[in-house]
């Protein structure tokens, strides 16, 4: 035990004699992991604000709207206009066996909406009761939209944040009551803000019952069509099922509208599954990037404490030498130079670990925008880093020690 006490306080002298050269062997190696783990910690934080966003529309929601279809069989030049119908919605349901839930909506963003206190100018949605269970919609004050709602065609609305602080502005919403074109409406709810930043879309959204707005407030511009709905929205019984939910989807819209199923230009629609797991990729994609790039960093520095090492070797071959001469054995010169190599590699990959935890604690309270979360170090990054420099230090050190070990000591003494 005092033999190791005595080698690690010859490493320490040893590295402060020679300050300049361990600060910029050291920088080299901190600088790199520090890197590693901030890029990586950014692109961590970009995928969970990413994902913040998306659970903020609801868990596997798909979207179909009314699209444009050829208007003759085979034809990709002359289109026609296809309109959504309730008739759509009913036989989704029945028919499409990959499909857990869907909803119909009817929307429009022509409908002014006024208070006693201000007016404000946003979209008006027509849904059912269940809604809420596809999208998510959580209740600040008051109460969600029920069966009866939809059943009495009552004249109800829920509204969304940024609409009940622009037609209430601090004042009570809930119980008030508002006109929509005209038409009085009694507010049964508000909802929490969703999202954060400045994208406001989601808030200023409200909600109606469905029959409810099929009477005041039908879809202008589809033609002379009955039931027409502006959208549906639908999740899959599972995430593995959404491919085979979307292709059902189709042949049911395609059979009632008359036109070929196959063809993907006949359909607008959103899979978010499927968007969010292409960005998922893009970012595992970056950070196997931003890791290989770490790792060749850490080899280049590893490479430099080498250089180093050998440089030391060179410097104190007189002192092995002597050191041999006076009973030293190849394994204690070969372990004091590993120790050396090794507390330099792994001193530098804390130091770059610690700055990079500490500028994260400090960006952890700045907003980065919309869709960015503050970066985070993770775990598996840092863990790579240590194993990484860990197997770096012992080739750093290994080398250089094994060459200041096999000095024979009438030589090593004869060195000028």
């Amino acid at each position: 035990m005092p033999l190791l006490f005595d080698i690690f306080g010859q490493t320490l002298r040893t590295l402060w004699g020679h300050k300049l050269r361990s600060f910029l062997t050291m920088f080299g190696i901190a600088w790199g992991v520090f890197s590693l783990l901030l890029l990586v910690g950014l692109g961590e934080g970009f995928r969970s604000g990413n994902k913040k966003q998306f659970d903020t529309l609801g868990e596997n929601v798909m979207f179909i709207w009314s699209g444009r279809a050829p208007a003759v069989q085979g034809s990709f030049t002359a289109l026609r206009q296809y309109y959504l119908t309730y008739r759509d919605y009913l036989d989704i349901l029945r028919e499409c066996t990959s499909v857990g839930a869907a909803a119909p909506v009817i929307s429009r963003s022509d409908i002014r909406a006024v208070s006693d206190f201000y007016q404000a100018s946003g979209q008006i949605n027509g849904v059912l009761a269940m809604f809420n269970q596809i999208r998510y919609l959580p209740i600040q004050n008051g109460r969600w939209l029920d069966a009866m709602d939809d059943a009495q065609k009552r004249r109800v609305i829920v509204l969304g944040d940024e609409a009940r602080r622009t037609l209430f502005s601090g004042r009570p919403a809930v119980g008030s009551t508002i006109l929509l074109n005209g038409v009085r409406f009694e507010v049964v709810g508000t909802l929490q803000r969703i999202g954060h930043g400045d994208n406001n879309n989601q808030n200023l959204k409200c909600f109606i019952p469905y029959s409810t707005m099929h009477e005041y407030f039908p879809p202008i511009n589809v033609g002379e069509g009955q039931d027409v709905i502006s959208l549906i929205e639908y999740q899959p019984k599972s995430r593995a099922l959404h491919e085979a939910a979307r292709l059902e989807v189709h042949k049911v819209i395609a059979r009632n509208h008359g036109f070929d199923a196959s063809n993907p230009d006949s359909f607008d629609e959103w899979d978010t599954v499927n968007t969010v797991d292409q960005v998922g990729k893009i970012f595992d994609a970056m950070n196997v990037f931003l890791g290989s790039v770490g790792l060749v960093t850490l080899g280049l520095g590893a490479i430099g404490i080498i250089n180093i090492m050998l440089v030391a070797v060179a410097d104190r071959t007189q002192e092995i030498g002597l050191r041999k001469a006076l009973g030293a054995t190849n394994a204690s010169i070969m372990f004091q130079f590993f120790v050396e190599g090794a507390f330099l590699t792994m001193l530098s990959g804390f130091v770059g670990i610690a700055a990079a935890a500490g500028v994260m604690a400090i960006l952890s309270g700045v907003s980065l925008g919309e869709g960015f979360d503050p970066p985070k170090l993770v775990a598996r990054t840092a863990v790579l880093a240590v194993v990484s420099l860990g197997v770096a230090g012992v080739v750093a050190g290994l080398y250089p020690a094994r060459r200041a070990a096999l000095l024979q000591p009438v030589e090593a003494l004869r060195k000028e």
